[in-house]
């Protein structure tokens, strides 16, 4: 059956895209999406929801099971030398010598891809300097902090002005100074008319920085559009009330599902869902005033109450070892 021709407006297309590994393990069940020309497009999923993989077949690393992925209407599986030419990719793992200075790094890279010497120094110092990179160019990248040594890795994928970058958990493992300077960063790129592909279980950096989002779970969409148009699908408020005595928060919501409210009970709160907050607060306040309250706070719709309400289960903030810190420890037992 021959695939759906490209979509001229999509920089990157998957249809149907499947992934089964070795003992029969899905990672991939059918992901669709177009990330179109010159946007930020970021899948937003746990870890284990099929993001990484999703980046691994779109730069050519793996082969997918079955199913169609294009860069720019070249197939990633068919056209895979052309693809790698157009694209610049940020792994989760460090790729950067640890015993090379930055602009080594940078350089060689350059060479890679097929650069002379004088255009790879010239790029290389080019990219370094847009990153913040210029003053620690000439140290060993060992000596780089976690978040200038991500900025060394988003440059080494720059060196060849790529059309197409991919940003794989970009900010993981970074403190919250370092992740707002390289949100600033990446949306400079978007400027420059780059197309990112970002992945993140950051709900905060998803909404930031995309133009449209694509949540998924299990290795399948689940939802798609700009951060706003997903969190206009909950419908208005939330007001949460957390009661003095956890163990009250069942017959509290009880009480509030008599009034006729919409109720949800969560690790002893109990969440209202109203479509105006302030117009409910009084009603509300009336209805449970013979309970003791800890607690009354109004929270406006966000992705991390679109995934609840889409999957049943929250989309949690899970922060691994820092990747940069173990490098650096691991050394220092090896000695």
């Amino acid at each position: 059956m021959q695939a759906d021709p490209a979509r001229p407006d999509c920089a990157i297309e998957t249809i149907n895209l499947v992934k089964i590994y070795k003992g029969g393990v899905k990672a991939l069940q059918g992901v669709s999406f177009c990330a179109k020309k010159g946007e930020i497009y970021g899948l937003l999923g746990p870890n284990g929801a099929g993001k990484t993989t999703t980046v691994k077949i779109l730069s050519t690393l793996i082969k997918p099971t079955s199913g169609v992925a294009r860069i720019l209407g070249h197939d990633v599986v068919q056209e895979s030398g052309t693809v790698r030419r157009l694209i610049g990719v940020v792994p989760q793992d460090l790729t950067s010598d640890d015993e090379m200075t930055g602009f080594e790094n940078v350089y060689i890279h350059a060479r890679l891809y097929g650069l002379s010497r004088r255009e790879a120094e010239e790029k290389a110092w080019e990219v370094l300097e847009f990153m913040g990179l210029t003053e620690a160019a000439k140290r060993k990248t060992i000596t780089y902090s976690g978040g200038m040594r991500k900025r060394l890795e988003i440059a080494m994928s720059l060196v060849h002005d790529p059309q197409v970058l991919f940003l794989d958990e970009p900010t993981l493992g970074l403190d919250v100074q370092s992740r707002r300077h390289l949100w600033d960063l990446i949306l400079s790129l978007k400027k420059q008319g780059k197309t990112i592909l970002l992945t993140t279980h950051y709900m905060e950096e998803a909404d930031y920085l995309s133009d449209r989002v694509g949540i998924i779970d299990m290795g399948r969409i689940v939802a798609e559009g700009t951060p706003e148009e997903l969190k206009r699908r909950l419908g208005g408020d939330r007001i949460h009330i957390r009661p003095v005595d956890p163990a009250q928060a069942p017959v509290i919501g009880k009480t509030l599902e008599s009034a006729g409210f919409t109720v949800v009970l969560e690790n002893g709160e109990v969440i209202v869902k109203v479509p105006k907050a302030e117009e409910a607060l009084l009603s509300i306040a009336r209805v449970i005033e013979k309970f003791n309250i800890a607690d009354i706070r109004i929270s406006k719709p966000n992705l991390e109450e679109v995934f609840l309400e889409l999957t049943g289960r929250r989309l949690r903030d899970e922060e691994s070892l820092d990747p940069f810190k173990y490098r650096i420890m691991s050394r220092r037992v090896r000695k």
